[in-house]
Parts: C-alpha cells; sequence; structure tokens
C-alpha cells in the first residue's frame, strides 16, 4: 500500500499542530485533555510516518548521487550500496505505517471479560475448559496482565461447568479478541479405560469490558431477585441472602452472581458481566450494519463457529481460520506458547484489511 508524500505531511503536520495547541496558556482544562487523547493517537502514527519521509529522502538523494557521470566510482559503489539497504528497510516502514493508518477498532484498549462454557463433551469438557482458563491466566500473567475470577461453576470431575473472569491489563481486547468461538480437544480421558479417544468442545466468549458511561441503564430496567447461594456445603455455602439475578427487562438478559458473600459485592459484579454483555450486543449490531467490513476478519465472533482444535494424541493445535498448525501443544495451552498462535490471528488480520484498503481481495 503506497502512502503519499501529501498524506505524510499532512499527519506530521497536524501531530505538530496538536503538540503546540497543548503548550498555549489559556488552553480550557477540557481541551487539554482532548488534544492529549488526540496526541497520544497520532504521535506513533506521525513517528512511522516520519521514517517513510526519511527513508525516502535519503534515497532520492542516493540516487542523484550515483546519476551524474562524474561521480567518483568508489563513492558510486558505496551509494548504491546504502541504496540497496534503504530499499530493504523502506517496504517494512511503509507496512508499519499503513498498519498504523488502518481504522482501529474502539474497543481494542479496553480490559475484557473471558466467559468459558463446556459444551459437548461432560466431565471431559469441563476438564478441558479448566484447562483452557487455567491457559489464557497463564498467557496474562506473560504479559503482566490482572486476571480476577468473578464466577464459576466448577464440576465435581474438576474443571469448570462455566468460568467468567474479568482481565485487566493493555491492549487485553486487541490481543483475545479471536478467541471467540468453540474451542475442541481430542483426546483420551482419564475416566476411559477401553483408551479410546474423545472429542469434546467449550465455547469462549471475550467480551470488551465497557466504561459505566458506555453503557447506560436505567433502573426501571432491571429486575433484581435477592435469594440464599446454593454451594457444595459446608463453610462456603451462605447463612444469608447475598445470592443476586439481574434482569435486564429490555433484552432479557439474565446474570446469577453468588460467589461474594456480600449481596452488595454480587451485585457490582452481577452489574459489571451485564454492561459487558450489553456493550458487546450494541457491537455486533453496529458490525451487522457493516458486513461488509467484517469479511475481512479472521472471525466473526460467532461462538458457534469451530475455530481452533487441541489434539493430544498428535500433540499439537491447530487453528482453523487461518489454516495454521502447530506440533506445541503442551507449550500453548501451558499459556506462553499460545502468544504464537495470536500473533499470527493478528497478521492475517492485518494482511486481509491492508488488501482492502489497496483494492485487492
Amino acid at each position: 500500500m503506497h502512502i503519499s508524500p501529501e498524506r505524510i505531511a499532512q499527519i506530521e503536520a497536524r501531530r505538530d499542530e496538536v503538540q503546540a495547541s497543548m503548550t498555549r496558556a489559556d488552553l480550557a482544562p477540557d481541551m487539554f485533555v482532548r488534544l492529549s487523547k488526540e496526541y497520544a493517537e497520532i504521535e506513533p502514527v506521525a513517528r512511522a510516518a516520519h521514517e517513510v519521509r526519511r527513508l525516502r529522502q535519503e534515497l532520492s538523494a542516493l540516487e542523484t548521487m550515483t546519476g551524474g557521470e562524474e561521480a567518483d566510482p568508489l563513492m558510486r559503489e558505496m551509494a548504491q550500496e546504502e541504496m540497496q539497504h534503504l530499499k530493504s528497510q523502506l517496504p517494512a516502514a511503509e507496512r508499519a505505517l499503513a498498519l498504523q493508518l488502518l481504522p482501529r477498532d474502539s474497543a481494542d484498549a479496553r480490559p475484557a471479560m473471558l466467559e468459558i462454557r463446556a459444551g459437548t463433551g461432560g466431565d471431559e469438557a469441563a476438564l478441558f475448559a479448566g484447562d483452557l482458563f487455567r491457559m489464557y491466566q497463564r498467557y496474562a500473567d506473560t504479559l503482566g496482565w490482572k486476571l480476577e475470577a468473578l464466577s464459576a461453576n466448577a464440576s465435581e470431575a474438576g474443571g469448570f461447568k462455566e468460568i467468567v473472569a474479568s482481565i485487566t491489563g493493555t491492549g487485553v481486547f486487541a490481543k483475545l479478541k479471536f478467541e471467540s468461538g468453540v474451542h475442541r480437544v481430542q483426546r483420551v480421558p482419564v475416566t476411559e479405560s477401553g483408551g479410546r479417544i474423545h472429542t469434546s468442545a467449550a465455547t469462549v466468549a471475550v467480551l470488551p469490558e465497557p466504561e459505566e458511561v458506555d453503557v447506560q441503564i436505567a433502573d426501571g430496567d432491571l429486575k433484581i431477585d435477592i435469594y440464599r447461594a446454593s454451594g457444595a456445603g459446608g463453610q462456603h455455602v451462605n447463612t444469608t441472602d447475598s445470592a443476586v439475578r439481574i434482569t435486564h427487562l429490555p433484552s432479557g438478559l439474565v446474570v446469577i452472581q453468588q460467589d461474594e458473600r456480600s449481596q452488595h459485592k454480587n451485585k457490582a459484579k452481577a452489574m459489571q458481566v451485564l454492561r459487558a454483555r450489553l456493550y458487546e450486543a450494541e457491537r455486533q449490531r453496529t458490525h451487522s450494519e457493516q458486513a461488509g467490513a467484517r469479511k475481512a476478519m479472521v472471525g466473526s465472533g460467532d461462538r458457534s463457529e469451530r475455530i481452533r482444535t487441541y489434539n493430544f494424541p498428535q500433540g499439537r493445535v491447530t487453528d482453523h481460520r487461518i489454516n495454521l498448525t502447530l506440533h506445541r501443544l503442551p507449550e500453548i495451552l501451558e499459556g506462553p506458547g499460545l502468544a504464537e498462535v495470536i500473533d499470527a490471528l493478528i497478521a492475517e488480520d492485518e494482511a486481509a484489511r491492508l488488501a482492502q484498503l489497496d483494492g485487492v481481495g
């Protein structure tokens, strides 16, 4: 994708203009906040634009130097070597700038809500849901993110029938948004005496977490029920009415939270989950209206779409959307190896969107 010199000049000029405006003595506080946000967004774009301009200018100067008959042969040879070096750098710099200019998903910088539910496969599916949760937990650790479980419905055999967690950190949703869908596992369950391979599944949903101001929920739209939590017995069973069930009447969405012993904490967590689900529903409506743009995406985010298979006998993980197979299943399930899969998905999505902008495909 070729970015014109005029476009590069506009980007750098706007960065300088914003920077100068921020130093004005009479600048109102709210305007300073708005300009600071714009500067934070445009500065990396302008940096990438400057690098492209620098490489192009140096190439042009070297071409002039080697073009004349009077040029010293040794100088010409040195200039030609430098030209080759610059020409090898320019495509990567232009691609980096093009990536900066791609339309941003406004949710990319947000924290995310991770929901994992056991699917077909009974106890084995619940165990696999637990494996997936630990994989994301360890992946989050490698990036310095904070993962907090909001609610969990544990399976007696181990793992989870369902678990919901909040993940905060830098660029969480941008990294995890392609994880939504059906994850399938093929292995011999611990309960299988005949050594037969079973196929089980778990559903993963990754939702961007909104700020409270992003989703306005009227009190009249909520039906809140308080009741006594159920549990496995012993000290963890509540002896007070602390479990909360919130029904959002306009959408019919229901959120139940009972993990905390405080009714207020359960209500706060339930509202956090409800806001994320309502925000995602609105995003999906917007994306549906822009269906043509979504064709370029790696995945639609449809939770019914089978996206990945974890095959234990062969030690491989296959992502079906980009036909990527890695024979590193243990490392991927341990967390750090997941980065290679996620980075490949992001790269594929960027390539598809670049091709669209360039009029290809």
